[in-house]
């Protein structure tokens, strides 16, 4: 049958799994990403040598990923993956069939294939760490938008002043690192000497703590809301260094008591879960999306 290389690409390290058709991960490894692209060519390259018998080759990437074409838009901590056609490349190189998607919807299908959102056809991934990512999910396939930036809700403006006019993404005010910044001003101290965990395990214990946390579980409140209302998923997915908190959902759930009781009018509670597959969501996603479109 043979097994299939999927690779996930990340600024600073590429994750490299071996995987069966099922989605078994035989192998791992981790490798630093290449500073150049043919540099990038070469170590994937070298990388899908290592094995015999491989398949195809599925990849996670950041940015706007156009899948038919092979094409990265928009921007991303790596420029050079950005431009060029990466699926033919690999294609020419390796001789095998290459597919790739974006990071963030390659998490939500590996939730939609063997995790959290196996059981229904429509739903929303939430990624929530440093900034806001996702994916929207419709017939168990993804839908990108005619732009490629469907599920881009960190974008979404979550905070306006109407007096001055400024305003702030669900991004900027609603990822961890939001946190850690509004303690560090709090507290008149440097972002560096904070730890976002230390923050998030004792908020009930300090006022500083409490005040940012409170309120990134009700952004996160807030956008879970409004994406019901928008798309009426059947869940809401979480993933993202967050979802590993044993007290989100607990979290969360608080929150929408309070939304929901404020309008009375909204009967339709979001389904909110966390994802199943945390460090191998991408690995299972790519190759789930590779099997897709290669079926």
């Amino acid at each position: 049958m043979g097994n299939y290389l999927a690779i996930d690409v990340g600024g600073t390290a590429l994750k490299i799994g071996l995987l069966t058709e099922n989605g078994d991960i035989l192998k791992s490894d981790s490798k630093k990403t290449p500073k150049t692209l043919e540099a990038f060519y070469q170590l994937i390259e070298e990388t899908f040598h290592e094995y015999k018998g491989i398949r195809g080759l599925a990849l996670s990437m950041p940015g706007a990923v156009d899948s038919e074409k092979g094409i990265i838009g928009g921007s991303s901590a790596l420029d050079y993956i950005h431009g060029p056609n990466i699926k033919n490349d690999l294609q020419t190189r390796l001789g095998v069939d290459v597919e790739l998607e974006n990071d963030a919807n390659c998490a939500a299908l590996a939730e939609v294939w063997k995790g959290a959102a196996s059981d229904v056809n429509d739903c929303c991934f939430i990624v929530s760490g440093t900034g806001i990512g996702g994916a929207v999910v419709k017939n168990k396939r993804i839908h990108k938008g005619q732009h490629l930036h469907g599920g881009e809700f960190g974008y979404m403006i979550a905070d306006f002043n109407f007096e001055t006019k400024e305003m702030e993404t669900w991004s900027h005010v609603g990822s961890t690192v939001a946190v850690v910044r509004a303690v560090a001003k709090a507290k008149g101290v440097d972002v560096s000497t904070l730890d976002g965990r230390e923050i998030f395990d004792h908020y009930h214990e300090d006022s500083d703590y409490e005040k940012a946390v409170d309120k990134f579980y009700y952004v996160l409140a807030n956008g879970i809301y409004n994406l019901q209302y928008a798309y009426d998923p059947e869940k809401i997915i979480i993933g993202g260094g967050i979802s590993v908190r044993d007290d989100l959902l607990d979290e969360v759930n608080q929150r929408l008591d309070v939304i929901f009781a404020h309008f009375t009018h909204a009967k339709i509670r979001p389904v909110v879960l966390t994802c199943q597959y945390h460090n191998d969501a991408n690995l299972l996603g790519a190759l789930y999306h590779f099997l897709t479109v290669n079926s």
